[in-house]
């Protein structure tokens, strides 16, 4: 497929209402240009799903079906399974009465093929959405689900999810004089999604655009499950300058915060290694929601406990 620019993708279209700075509009139309079929949407409640989609507007230029919070993956289960219902129902009309009768019958022709395709927040994917998700990838459905992973429940106030970091200032994880923000360590969805044996699963980001075409564009020609996991810098609740979504992007790949690889049919390579130990402190110190990490002793010694969970879960990535 052709390079287009990001920007006049038809696909979704100018007018959202997302945050100045917020790097979702921008994944949802990489993945989007990296279809060459025909695609059919399902977006659970959240950031992503509220900006775009303000009745009786609508950003979205291609079939969207609007689940609650938990059960997105369940709905593009169901619209996919209904397709290849509608595919074996034509065929069967095709052999018993004849080429054609089946669009006279029913008023509508059939694509050789769709790309279902989910977008979730991190609260709709790795927690709310989890069990939906779970069902999806363990019944074999085929589709894509592309989580773009803010790290927070964005959408109702910033709220920690087992997506927050450890250390995080979030509005229900506040530092105190007896806290330093979130206790627990954010949760290894990927290691959850591989262990369902899927075909293909990868982690981008999206300061690499190039990168997150490609692996979407794979994904697209596998047969079954798909799930990328996309990092989406907050603005609003990281609390950083929206024009720095990118530059905060790529320092959280480069010190390993964010690595960037993919799992095919078992096999897990890493897209990209940084070429020199990059400390997570000049990650964490570009947002307001770290700040606190940074002014006392027990604060520092959190940063090294971060470093050394980054450095064992790179140990384990290239092993």
């Amino acid at each position: 497929m052709p390079e287009k620019e990001i920007n006049n993708s038809p696909e979704l279209t100018p007018g959202h209402r997302t945050c100045a700075g917020c790097p979702a509009p921008v994944i949802v139309r990489a993945v989007l240009e990296s279809s060459d079929d025909p695609v059919v949407v399902a977006a659970a409640t959240g950031c992503l799903e509220v900006t775009t989609t303000i009745y009786p507007q609508t950003s979205w230029n291609v079939p969207f079906i609007h689940s609650a919070f938990e059960n997105a993956a369940a709905t593009i289960a169901g619209v996919e399974t209904a397709f290849q219902v509608l595919k074996n129902k034509k065929e069967k009309i095709k052999l018993e009465q004849g080429e054609g009768v089946f669009e006279k019958q029913f008023g509508f022709d059939l694509a050789n093929k769709i790309n279902f395709i989910v977008f979730g927040g991190d609260g709709g994917t790795y927690d709310i959405g989890l069990q939906s998700l779970s069902g999806a990838l363990e019944r074999g459905h085929n589709f894509l689900y592309v989580c773009y992973d803010n790290q927070g429940y964005m959408n109702t106030g910033g709220q920690r999810s087992s997506a927050s970091p450890k250390g995080a200032d979030t509005s229900t994880t506040p530092p105190g004089k007896f806290s330093t923000g979130k206790t627990q360590f954010r949760k290894n969805l990927m290691e959850i999604v591989a262990a369902h044996d899927i075909p293909y699963a990868a982690q981008a980001s999206p300061h690499n655009l190039a990168d997150l075409r490609s692996k979407a564009k794979k994904a697209f020609s596998i047969r079954g499950p798909k799930f990328i996991n996309v990092l989406s810098p907050c603005p609003t609740v990281w609390k950083f300058p929206p024009g720095q979504s990118s530059e905060i992007a790529k320092l959280a790949v480069q010190t390993r915060f964010w690595p960037i690889y993919e799992i095919e049919n078992h096999r897990l390579k890493l897209n990209w290694e940084p070429p020199e130990f990059t400390p997570v402190e000049e990650f964490l110190k570009t947002q307001k929601r770290f700040s606190h990490l940074f002014k006392t002793d027990q604060g520092k010694k959190e940063i090294q406990k971060i470093q050394q969970k980054i450095d064992l879960e790179w140990e384990k990535l290239k092993q």
